[in-house]
């Protein structure tokens, strides 16, 4: 029989796709009990839940104007906040011994990402239209035109991949990582390490949001890139590297 790790929801349900999907389950409760109480008394000088969520929510708007002006940061706000809660909290739920994260399933990081591709690709094509859109994709020189727009093409359908597996890889690495340290110090409570994987869960969060702000940027902000003679794609590399 195939060892598997110890699980609340597995011992109760069985692993597998169960199990992805009982943590699934388990993360959208989270969430949505954070905003029940974060909404359920609104007041003019936020408290408690009320203030944390303010302070996320104002923490996102800022990281969007920063990437993709104070217009569309506010317009992609809910998008992108929400992507960012389920990240952090199905991150955060494998620390907890007993628990497995969501996201250190590749079978929940790809759809994630694939959510992105297509959303951003269609605001791009909204915006700007399907001829102007893709035109963009074939560079400044005509004579590398269809060298460009292969490359383009390759880049875009590559961000799929530096999605799904940068998150699918790390959070999955962190899990192994705390199973064995459980494993050599059963007894001991490894803080150290623990504040680590916490740090880790909120830059995996971080990296996805802002990766996701990038990508809307290059794909709505096509002409002001053209005004200064900079393609999306290397304007947008340049902030996210930055």
């Amino acid at each position: 029989m195939e060892e598997t790790i110890f699980t609340f929801i597995g011992s109760l349900f069985g692993h597998g796709d169960t199990l992805v999907i009982g943590h699934l389950v388990l993360v959208t409760a989270i969430i949505v009990l954070v905003t029940l109480l974060a909404t359920k008394k609104l007041t003019v000088v936020p408290r408690g839940m009320q203030n944390v969520m303010e302070l996320y929510l104002g923490g996102v708007l800022s990281m969007g104007k920063d990437v993709v002006g104070e217009k569309y940061a506010r317009k992609y706000l809910p998008l992108v906040a929400t992507i960012g809660l389920f990240v952090f909290f199905s991150n955060l739920i494998g620390i907890i011994p007993g628990f497995e994260s969501p996201t250190s399933n590749i079978n929940v990081t790809l759809p994630l990402a694939l959510a992105v591709f297509v959303y951003y690709n269609y605001e791009g094509i909204k915006k700007n239209g399907v001829i102007n859109y893709f035109k963009h994709f074939l560079g400044p020189v005509m004579a590398l035109a269809p060298l460009m727009f292969i490359i383009e093409i390759v880049s875009h359908l590559s961000r799929i991949i530096s999605l799904s597996f940068r998150l699918f890889g790390n959070i999955k690495g962190d899990d192994l990582f705390l199973w064995v340290l459980l494993m050599l110090t059963p007894w001991i409570i490894p803080l150290v390490p623990f504040a680590m994987l916490s740090f880790m869960a909120v830059l995996q969060t971080f990296i996805f949001m802002i990766l996701t702000y990038v990508y809307l940027a290059g794909a709505v902000l096509i002409d002001e890139h053209e005004e200064h003679n900079e393609s999306p794609a290397e304007e947008m590399a340049t902030k996210a590297t930055i």
